[in-house]
């Protein structure tokens, strides 16, 4: 087989199909020649598609052995797809061994770059529809905030307990033997708080007797009694001022 004569025809061919496209590098002592290809969708110098050339150089015996063939400016490939194309490459010249087969290889090229921008599309589209699902779901927990339950509840008001100093103030109070006003009692006393919450799961409302709290001024305290004895008086009409109010 004339190997040179078999070459200098592909060449002539290639030219003719690839008008302007052909673009030659060196004639001796073969030929080394370069091919664009490109996927469809491509727009240069953007994201969408996929292109690259194809350097292709004449072996001593082609079409009897395989050409030598190397990708160049390749655009938008992932990490290995300049590897795997190659393989599929070298696959199509196996199977094409003692025929001129550079018009094969660019059109397998160009159909191998199709199928793979149309998985880099897919793989975009999915991971654009996960970011959205993320970020929605980022939104709504922001917005929905913490539940609240009885453990929190409680949890919360010790921690504010501490934070206020009520606690340590109901400790030093029960060590001097003073007396706490109502509001200190219903601050530090955790039995109010669990017996508030329990009428909230419930849900009953307590209604209290208006008229027996209107007349607490007019009671008729007996002026003659002992000093602590009109001190427990006043403790316990204050208490019952600032703490029971009637539920209408």
């Amino acid at each position: 087989m004339d190997y040179k004569s078999e070459q200098n025809e592909e060449i002539e061919a290639l030219d003719s199909i690839y008008s302007g496209e052909l673009q030659i590098l060196e004639t001796e002592p073969h030929y080394k020649f370069i091919l664009p290809i490109k996927s469809e969708e491509y727009e240069p110098e953007t994201n969408n598609g996929l292109s690259c050339d194809l350097e292709f150089t004449y072996t001593s015996k082609y079409p009897e052995e395989p050409l030598e063939i190397r990708i160049e400016n390749a655009e938008n490939f992932e990490d290995d797809d300049e590897e795997k194309l190659l393989e599929h490459l070298s696959e199509q010249m196996e199977e094409n061994l003692g025929m001129v087969m550079v018009f094969t290889l660019v059109s397998a090229a160009q159909e191998w770059l199709n199928v793979q921008w149309d998985k880099i599309k897919l793989h975009r589209q999915e991971f654009a529809a996960k970011k959205l699902i993320e970020e929605e779901e980022a939104e709504r927990k922001r917005f929905e905030g913490t539940r609240v339950t009885v453990e929190t509840f409680m949890k919360w008001k010790e921690k504010f307990d501490e934070e206020m100093g009520h606690t340590k103030r109901r400790e030093l109070a029960l060590i001097q033997g003073k007396k706490l006003t109502g509001r200190e009692l219903f601050m530090t006393d955790k039995t109010l708080n669990e017996s508030d919450l329990k009428f909230l799961d419930d849900a009953d409302a307590v209604k209290v007797d208006e008229s027996l709290f209107q007349n607490l001024d007019d009671l008729d305290l007996n002026d003659n009694e002992d000093t602590e004895d009109d001190d427990d008086d006043s403790y316990r009409i204050e208490s019952m001022r600032e703490y029971i109010e009637p539920v209408n």
